[in-house]
C-alpha cells in the first residue's frame, strides 16, 4: 500500500499499479488513508474548518438525523450519541452545504467512513466524495440519478434481458427505483461491512462505473427469486 501513498494524490485514479493494488485488497489499518488518498482529501481541509462548522447552530434536520444515528448503527454506540462523532459530521457538512437536503443515505455514508477514520478526517473524505461524485445525487433539481440509473438499465439489459424484461418491462419498475437505494448509500446497508469496503476501494478509483457493476451482481446473486417474484416490493426486498 505504501506505493499508492507514494502516487500524487491528483494521479492516483489514472494510475494503472494503483489499480492492481487496489484489487488485490487494501489493508484495514490503512485502508481511510487510502481512501483518503484516491479522494485527494488533504486538498481540500482548512485548519479550524471543521471544529467551527461543527460547532454551529443546529441544522433543520437535525431531529431526524438523531433518529437515523440511533436506527443504522446500533452495533456501534460512540456513533448514537447526539454529542458524537456522527452527528457533529453531518452537521458540519450540512451547515458548509446548505443546499444539500438531509437524506438516510448520508448518515449512512458518513458513518462507514467514521468506522475506519478519525473524525476530521472521516468529514474531509466525505466532503471530497461527495463533491466529486454523490452530491448530484441528493439534489433534487438533478438528473444525474436519472442519467446513471439508465446506464445501469442499458447494462442490465446488455447482460440479462431476462431479468430485465422481468423488473422493467412486465413489473414496469424504472431503474431509479432499483439503483436510488444502492447509489445514496453506497451499498451501505445493503451489503456487509467487509464487502462495502472492498467496493468502495474501487469506486473511488474508477467511480459510477463501478456503482454498475456491483448493482448487476447483486441482480445475478438474487436472479432465482427475482424471475420468481410476484410484486416489484418483493423484487426491491430482495435487492435491499
Amino acid at each position: 500500500m505504501a506505493l499508492i501513498l507514494t502516487v500524487p494524490a491528483a494521479q492516483a485514479c489514472k494510475n494503472k499499479k494503483v489499480r492492481k493494488l487496489l484489487g488485490g485488497g487494501v489493508p484495514s489499518s490503512v485502508r481511510y488513508l487510502v481512501w483518503s488518498h484516491l479522494t485527494n482529501a488533504k486538498s481540500m481541509g482548512l485548519a479550524g474548518m471543521y471544529s467551527h462548522l461543527s460547532m454551529r447552530v443546529r441544522v433543520a434536520a437535525f431531529a431526524d438525523m438523531e433518529r437515523d444515528v440511533k436506527r443504522c448503527f446500533g452495533e456501534y454506540p460512540h456513533l448514537q450519541s447526539t454529542e458524537g462523532s456522527l452527528v457533529s459530521l453531518l452537521q458540519a457538512y450540512l451547515t458548509m452545504v446548505p443546499d444539500v437536503p438531509y437524506s438516510t443515505g448520508l448518515t449512512l455514508i458518513a458513518g462507514n467512513t467514521l468506522l475506519l477514520a478519525p473524525e476530521e478526517d472521516a468529514f474531509w473524505i466525505f466532503v471530497s466524495m461527495m463533491d466529486s461524485a454523490l452530491r448530484l445525487y441528493f439534489s433534487p433539481k438533478s438528473t444525474q440519478m436519472d442519467v446513471d440509473a439508465a446506464l445501469f438499465s442499458h447494462a442490465l439489459e446488455a447482460n440479462d434481458v431476462q431479468v430485465w424484461k422481468k423488473i422493467l418491462v412486465n413489473m414496469s419498475m424504472t431503474p431509479t427505483q432499483i439503483c436510488f437505494p444502492w447509489f445514496t448509500t453506497l451499498f451501505v446497508g445493503s451489503l456487509p461491512g467487509d464487502y462495502v469496503n472492498r467496493v468502495w476501494d474501487l469506486f473511488l478509483y474508477e467511480g459510477v462505473p463501478v456503482l454498475i457493476r456491483i448493482g448487476l451482481a447483486i441482480l445475478y446473486c438474487c436472479r432465482s427469486a427475482i424471475l420468481e417474484a410476484t410484486s416489484a416490493d418483493a423484487v426491491l426486498y430482495y435487492l435491499k
